[in-house]
């Protein structure tokens, strides 16, 4: 079992700017092993939480001490002049396995199709690196031209595009762009961050219908589990997110519950795993 999407921070260091004080729940330092981990949790791959060049550094750092962090999926300015530069020497580091952009918090809905980022996307793929896409619904027009335009690029939607399941009228919006979206076959999503997107208080039962379609729209091999520890500690613990999964998988074919829970993740961030 992998956990594909995890964050650590500490407040006030390596470019840290989110959370704030008005998220009290999470506005404090949280390192790896502040998580409860079971042994049977082969490793993890941390995620960026800031748009930060120390954040990244800072991660790296930490992944080479420990044997569970299989890998990183980074920040670095896709747009900066020197981008492959700073790529060529962020993946010196056998743990970086990604980057993200932070696309969710930019003005420009497609930023990332600008031809001033065209050169880092080149180095990503030189460089087999996932693309990992932090986005909202009305992103994934744009994500889905990047995958026609950059079929070599493998990205990964990151928490089923956010859907609104707070707000049911939205769904059929968010199911029919995430379909197309699926079509392309270098595209993969992550089963993470949907409970805290819906309505608060609401059960972990609320997030079947979405992850039942994304099942049914990119396929097991397609389908990376991550629990988005911490921010998932405002809604439901680690072990609550990773039960309701099994939970939830339990009728399905053996082969698609080890690719959602591990294997998708090996796969398609190029991990590989402590030694037994």
């Amino acid at each position: 079992m992998i956990d594909a999407h995890m964050h650590i921070w500490r407040i006030g260091q390596n470019g840290h700017e989110w959370p704030g004080p008005d998220l009290p729940a999470i506005y404090r330092d949280f390192l790896f092993g502040d998580l409860d981990a079971p042994a049977d949790l082969d490793g993890v791959v941390l995620v960026q939480s800031q748009p930060s060049d120390d954040d990244t550094a800072w991660m790296l750092e930490q992944a080479a001490q420990n044997p569970r962090i299989l890998g990183v999926v980074g920040w670095t300015d896709l747009a900066a002049p020197d981008a492959r530069t700073r790529i060529d020497g962020l993946t010196r580091h056998p743990k970086l396995r990604g980057l993200r952009p932070m696309l969710q918090g930019l003005n420009d809905d497609a930023w990332i199709l600008r031809p001033d980022v065209e050169s880092a996307l080149e180095a990503m793929i030189a460089h087999d690196l996932a693309f990992d896409a932090l986005i909202f619904p009305r992103h994934l027009p744009h994500i889905a031209e990047l995958a026609r335009r950059w079929p070599d690029l493998r990205i990964v939607i990151d928490h089923g595009a956010k859907p609104q399941i707070s707000q049911p009228d939205a769904a059929p919006v968010w199911r029919d762009a995430i379909a197309a979206v699926a079509q392309h076959p270098n595209v993969a999503c992550k089963l993470s961050g949907l409970i805290t997107e819906a309505a608060p208080g609401a059960p972990l039962d609320a997030v079947q219908p979405y992850a039942d379609h994304l099942l049914t729209v990119f396929g097991a091999e397609r389908l990376i589990w991550g629990s988005d520890w911490p921010v998932l500690t405002q809604r439901c613990g680690w072990r609550d997110w990773r039960g309701w999964t099994q939970g939830w998988l339990a009728d399905k074919p053996a082969a698609a519950r080890a690719a959602i829970l591990g294997g998708a993740a090996e796969r398609l961030y190029a991990l590989h795993r402590m030694p037994a």
